[in-house]
């Protein structure tokens, strides 16, 4: 219930004059569990609050900002550990929308640096970062070989005096996935920004933001990748009236056109996206399935102090997350691998 009580907030801030305080309780823990409260104290400036909830979101918006920064600081690090390769990294995420300074990153928390760069210079990359003090978090060595074999990303690296992590990835999906989106052509069709960086194209920035959520992960805190998918699309709408188009374009190219409709269609129907269908040059309808209702249910599962309350439900959508990854004789076997070593779902 309070992960409705969030989305309606984002969705039209002038609710929060009619919640009380227990209803505060459960939107404030839902937002702190979804890493979304820093944006929901963006978008309640202005509006009527308790005037006890007023630091509180001050100290959001703080903290996003300080995040921010930190982030854009990691990434000018990145660069210069880079730059005698001749590489600029694409940024990804949260950072990219800083970077960029697009409406999503108002407000919006970061953790780690996500940065793309092409598979056939990772060893070149990675060799860099560790000269430049980056070293790896995964000693494990079928973690190590799980990630270089299977994964979408070098194993995670953490910078050894600043205790930042940056994740570098050479394509948006594992290469043992089902969708094979194209990464030459992301980082072809990336954008430069300067300062030695770059960003994806706004089609391929919605697209990674789509594929995280719906063809990777298990929606455990989604709603904050979802409001991202919506904040993209609004600006680039707004931008180009037949963006949508266009992004399904791409997203055929990228073989994401069914995470694609389910994105879009869960974020009309949450954050009230408005789009709009099409006849030609190509079909896009924008309908909702009857599936649709429990990823929406997954991605609602919150109770009333931010706990996640989907049990049997997280339980399906984990399971799920993994056979989207790989087949399901390659699951068991990781699986199996995974429970030795005393790995378990939370």
């Amino acid at each position: 219930m309070s992960a409705r009580l969030l989305v309606d907030l984002l969705r039209d801030p002038s609710g929060a004059v009619a919640l009380d305080w227990r209803a505060w309780n459960g939107v404030i823990s839902a937002a702190r569990a979804e890493r979304l409260l820093g944006t929901l104290a963006v978008r309640l400036e202005g509006a009527e609050v308790p005037s006890e909830l007023t630091d509180i979101l001050a100290d959001a918006r703080l903290d996003a900002a300080r995040e921010q920064r930190i982030a854009l600081w990691e990434a000018n690090r990145a660069v210069a550990a880079l730059a005698p390769l001749g590489l600029e990294p694409i940024l990804l995420k949260g950072a990219a929308y800083a970077a960029a300074g697009l409406d999503a990153s108002k407000g919006r928390m970061i953790g780690d640096l996500d940065i793309l760069v092409p598979r056939d210079r990772l060893d070149e990359a990675e060799t860099a970062l560790l000269s430049a003090g980056w070293e790896w978090v995964k000693p494990d060595p079928y973690d190590d070989f799980y990630y270089r074999q299977w994964m979408h990303e070098l194993p995670p690296l953490i910078h050894r005096e600043r205790d930042r992590m940056i994740d570098v990835h050479h394509t948006i999906l594992p290469l043992t996935a089902r969708p094979r989106p194209d990464a030459g052509a992301l980082i072809a069709d990336s954008v430069s920004i300067g300062n030695g960086l770059r960003v994806l194209s706004p089609e391929d920035m919605v697209l990674h933001a789509v594929a995280h959520l719906f063809a990777d992960g298990d929606l455990s805190g989604g709603l904050r990748n979802l409001w991202d998918i919506n904040q993209l699309c609004r600006q680039f709408i707004a931008q180009d009236e037949n963006f949508i188009l266009s992004l399904h374009e791409e997203a055929g190219h990228h073989q994401l056109w069914a995470p694609l409709r389910r994105a879009l269609a869960l974020a009309n129907r949450l954050y009230g996206l408005p789009l709009k269908e099409y006849r030609g040059p190509m079909i896009v309808q924008l309908r909702s399935k009857w599936t649709d209702s429990f990823f929406e249910k997954r991605l609602l599962s919150r109770d009333g102090w931010g706990r996640d309350s989907a049990n049997l439900l997280g339980l399906a959508f984990y399971i799920r997350s993994h056979l989207l990854r790989m087949p399901p004789l390659m699951l068991a076997r990781h699986l199996l691998t995974k429970w030795r070593k005393g790995h378990r779902p939370v």
